[in-house]
């Protein structure tokens, strides 16, 4: 029989498997810090910083006892590691044993990708690799390549940062701590515990933990969800795994904010993590562009009929917002959205422009919950004053 999930129930299940649900408070220390990397899967590192950073904004919205340079913290501890799954990414080192095949598929793509006709010669790419076994930590800095002067295309490279990540991507190198953001990279045998990586386990080991870690963190899924989570696996790989474990999928039907229903697979679990469910807090919360939640596009239009995208690439007279605009959580409802950016050195956050979603009021109640997060997200950056420009 197919399990029928309401919308809000489905919007609510998916808050609580992405630790949005609970009130973003308690004491934090590294073993909290991981435990909420284990639970989103990974978290998605970017290096623009318009009030925070991606991945720190990200755990702060988890827990606002959360401070920047935390995260790479636990890199430097070797309790996590930095790799690619539909971006960069830090994932909790238990994972990396079951992240064996990515390296290989990340270096096949960077093998038939446009990036090859950049790359440095075998030798001049093995130089690269022994000067970092001897010297090690090194960054891009050290080294004095300079990228081709033939094209100007956004996705060229010196030669040696080319070779640097191709060594990275195939699980060579590995992110051995950031400094200013800037990643310094050692080999894999300096950065990765002994313990982790030796354990090798087969492929089909591999994919089964993939797609199930993945469906638990989705609270229920499409095949295409499956694939889109890690981006480790192909599309055929995900079919063969449900088909393999279809007796102990449950199928759902999913009710979308307009009305309609959709298709999907959910864990055995599925109606008991339904019971468990509570109304998530009612604060008041700007998510960031990258934010788990926010990342699938489509998911996030069935389930809160919120139509969102990323701007920062579109000319400024064609964007409908703005250059950076964060998406605004009430509950388990998106009530708007709201662009701001935060002057570290002035200590200021300036607003400058702020969207409602249709239905939504301005009221007194809510406007204070607005101000009490930009308060609150001041003084995660070092910002005591609230500028309004709109």
């Amino acid at each position: 029989m197919t399990l029928t999930i309401s919308n809000r129930d489905a919007r609510r299940l998916w808050l609580d498997r992405q630790g949005l649900a609970e009130t973003p408070t308690g004491a934090l220390d590294d073993d909290g810090l991981t435990a909420i990397v284990e639970r989103l899967g990974f978290v998605q590192l970017d290096t623009i910083r318009i009030i925070a950073r991606a991945h720190d904004h990200i755990l702060w919205s988890r827990n606002q006892n959360y401070r920047e340079e935390m995260l790479d913290g636990l890199v430097k501890k070797r309790v996590a590691f930095e790799h690619f799954t539909h971006d960069a990414s830090v994932l909790p080192m238990a994972f990396y044993p079951y992240w064996r095949r990515q390296f290989d598929r990340m270096r096949r793509r960077v093998d038939d990708s446009r990036w090859y006709e950049y790359m440095p010669s075998k030798n001049a790419r093995e130089k690269i690799l022994k000067r970092v076994e001897a010297e090690g930590p090194l960054s891009t800095r050290d080294f004095e390549t300079k990228a081709s002067k033939k094209t100007k295309a956004a996705w060229v490279r010196p030669p040696h940062k080319v070779a640097l990540d191709y060594y990275w991507y195939a699980g060579i190198l590995a992110t051995c701590h950031r400094r200013n953001f800037i990643k310094h990279y050692d080999t894999c045998e300096k950065v990765i515990p002994a313990e982790v990586r030796k354990k090798e386990l087969s492929d089909n080991r591999q994919i089964d933990w993939l797609c199930s870690n993945a469906l638990d963190r989705l609270g229920f899924a499409s095949e295409g969800d499956l694939q889109r989570f890690w981006d480790a696996m192909d599309l055929d790989e995900i079919k063969a795994w449900t088909k393999k474990r279809r007796k102990k999928l449950v199928d759902v039907e999913i009710k979308t904010a307009s009305g309609e229903t959709y298709k999907a697979l959910a864990p055995e679990d599925v109606e008991e993590n339904l019971t468990r469910l509570k109304a998530p807090t009612s604060r008041l919360r700007l998510l960031n562009p990258f934010d788990p939640v926010i990342r699938d596009r489509n998911r996030l239009a069935r389930l809160f009929g919120f139509d969102y995208r990323v701007e920062m690439f579109v000319p400024a007279a064609k964007r409908q917002y703005g250059y950076y605009v964060y998406p605004m959580l009430e509950g388990d409802r998106f009530v708007g959205r709201i662009e701001a950016k935060a002057d570290r050195k002035q200590g200021r956050i300036q607003v400058d422009n702020l969207w409602w979603e249709k239905g939504v009021k301005a009221t007194p109640a809510r406007l204070k919950k607005l101000d009490a997060e930009l308060e609150r997200m001041g003084r995660f950056v070092g910002a005591r004053d609230l500028e309004w420009k709109c």
